[in-house]
Formats: structure tokens, sequence, C-alpha cells
């Protein structure tokens, strides 16, 4: 052929097999789709639907490198019976086209192949906290804030807030909100970890440069039946919401913090009125991140390599600096620097984002052809 090889290419034949066996899977599950039984329950045809929902992309495109390659092989035919110059010119000039065309269909096939993360697809739990640099990291926490907001209306998902410790000049000591969208999970899963910025704080007189840290965390957000809560193991207390300064802001002890006795983790909630809206809240957060915890420690018993992915959910690892004299932010874990800071704290976040998850498949790559 005129191009190289795919990027992971499986031994002759194992990709076709898999394929095969991907088309049959797929017509299983619409053949199931279509029983009565299945129809009624719908917790078991939302199941149903979602396999089949991430199968129909693969099949389609087997489809059409199938076409391809029967298009390169009645080609290749015409090629040996040809006596015209002209027109096996112009085979040779097709087979080609074809050949590259094929090379890029089996690379994206091989992509579409690797193993699929189980958190894809699902909404998530995000939580911005104030690390080092008091105030002012407060101040880059609504910042940042406002950055995912403006990338999450860019995409058209909703944004719903689940608590907030705001500070007394405009910033926040924590926020967490809860992000739904398809691709919610794949988009931002590499925002975990340690998000440095340098600047002058607004109160600094001498003109010198700050550096302040904040914290994110991105939890995929899971149902009941991923993360089992024993309610005995919780302690549950009611308390009166409270604003700037501890004043109070409803005369209702509806703010709910909920204590998982085993693990220690704590959460907090007082956005609504409602003490069992907050509750509810409350428990999406937990359930979250004790299901960090358990995919945490089976991350710790994987590979050094898997640990260091792009994406692991290391809260303690620097990810990103925000210069702003220079306008320059830097992704450590890529050795990406841009220099577009004002872009992308406006929300554009695909020139980052989009490297990221192009080094993920890379790496993804490497380690199934070892």
């Amino acid at each position: 052929m005129s191009g190289e090889r795919p990027l992971f290419f499986l031994h002759e034949g194992a990709m076709e097999a898999k394929l095969e066996e991907i088309r049959k899977r797929c017509q299983e599950l619409e053949q199931e789709m279509g029983k009565p039984d299945s129809v009624a329950d719908q917790q078991r045809f939302r199941v149903l639907s979602q396999e089949h929902a991430q199968l129909v992309p693969i099949v389609a495109r087997y489809g059409e490198l199938q076409k391809l390659q029967k298009e390169l092989a009645d080609a290749r035919e015409l090629l040996k019976m040809e006596t015209d110059q002209e027109m096996i010119d112009l085979l040779r000039d097709e087979s080609s086209r074809l050949e590259d065309d094929i090379l890029q269909m089996e690379n994206d096939l091989m992509i579409m192949l690797l193993p699929r993360d189980p958190n894809s697809g699902k909404n998530i739990i995000m939580e911005i906290r104030a690390g080092t640099g008091g105030e002012e990291a407060a101040l880059f926490v609504a910042d940042l804030f406002r950055m995912y907001s403006r990338y999450v209306d860019s995409r058209g998902w909703k944004l719903e807030l689940i608590d907030v410790h705001p500070t007394e000049i405009g910033g926040y000591k924590e926020i967490i909100y809860s992000v739904a969208g398809s691709d919610a999970y794949d988009a931002l899963k590499f925002e975990s970890g340690g998000h440095r910025v340098q600047r002058i704080p607004t109160t600094e007189s001498g003109g010198r440069i700050h550096t302040s840290a904040v914290t994110v965390a991105v939890l995929p957000e899971v149902e009941e039946s991923e993360v089992n809560i024993d309610h005995d193991d919780l302690r549950i207390d009611v308390y009166r919401s409270s604003g700037h300064g501890g004043q109070s802001v409803n005369t209702t002890d509806s703010a709910v913090r909920i204590t998982h006795i085993p693990s220690g983790i704590v959460v907090t909630c007082q956005d609504e009125k409602s003490q069992h809206k907050n509750k509810a809240k409350a428990l999406r957060v937990l359930r979250a991140r004790l299901y960090e915890q358990i995919e945490l420690e089976r991350l710790s018993e994987e590979t050094e390599m898997r640990r260091l992915q792009v994406g692991s959910g290391d809260r303690s690892q620097r990810i990103r600096t925000y210069n702003y004299p220079q306008s320059r932010v830097t992704d450590h874990r890529i050795g990406l620097t841009l220099y577009s800071l004002e872009s992308v704290l406006d929300g554009n976040l695909d020139e980052l984002l989009d490297p990221l998850r192009e080094y993920e498949i890379a790496q993804k790559l490497k380690e199934v052809t070892r």
C-alpha cells in the first residue's frame, strides 16, 4: 500500500473477526430490543439501547471499510486486464487513493475498538477548591468556575449548583456543581488535579507576581445501584444556611451535612431552601466521592503507566499553570504551551482538551501493542 500501516495493527484477520463479532452482537441487540418483554422493562431496554448506540457507529464504519476494500479489489482486477496506458495510470491513481482511504479507516476503527472508559458517557460532579494563596486562590476558583461554565454553555450541557462557599470579595473557598451532558465526563475528565495561577493580585501595591493554587476534581456521577451506601453508616446533621461572614440566609434548618462514618467523607449542601433537596444533592456527591475512592484503589493496583496517564484523577498532581503576565497556559502532563490565556478563560477549552484526548489515545495504542 502507498501509506504507512495503522498506528496499531492487530495480527492478520483479528480486526475483521472482532468487527464481525460486533456486527453480530448489534443484530442480536436489535432483535432483543424489538421483543415486547424488553420494551416493557424500561431499565433493560435502556441498557440494551445504550450498548446498541455504542456499537452502531463501529458497524457503520466497518460497512464503509468493506465497500472501499471491494472497490480496491475491483480496481486491481481491472488493472491486470487493462492495456491502455492512460487507463492504467487512472486505475493506479484510483488504487492509491483507495489504499490511503482504507488505511485511514483502519486507523479510525482501531481507535474505536480500544477499551472503552467505564465512565464514558456519564454526567459529572465537579469540585473546585481554593488551595494555597488565600483570597487570591479563592478568586481564581471563581475564574475557573466561570471558564468551565462558559464551556458547558457552549456545548449545550446543563450545569446545576450543589454547594457554594463564597468569600467576601467575590471568590469561592469551594464550589461544587454537576454537569449533565452525553460527553461531559469524556471531555472534562482531564481537568482533575492542581491548577496554578501566576498573576499580580489587585491588592498588591508593589506589583509583585503571586502564585496561588486551586484543586479541581471531576467525579463521574453514579447511580445508587453502582455504590451501595448503608444508611446506618451515615450521620446526618441539619443546620441553618449561612452566607458571607456566617450571616444567616435562611430561617429554617435546611442545610445538610452528611458524614460517611467508615470512610470519614463529609459532604455538605445548603444551596436549596428545601432540606430534602439538599440531602438528595449531598448524597449524589457522597456516592461520587465513594466511587472515586474505589477507582483510585483500583488504579493503585495497576501499572505505573496507567496511573500516570492523563485523567487519572490525582488531585495532588500539578497539571496546569495559568500565567497572566505572559498570557500563557501550560499543561505540564503533555508539555503543551498556549499563549491564549484570555481565550481559554473565556471557555474556549478545545485547544487544550483535544491534544489531551489525542495523547490518551496514543498511550492506549502503545499499551495494547506491548
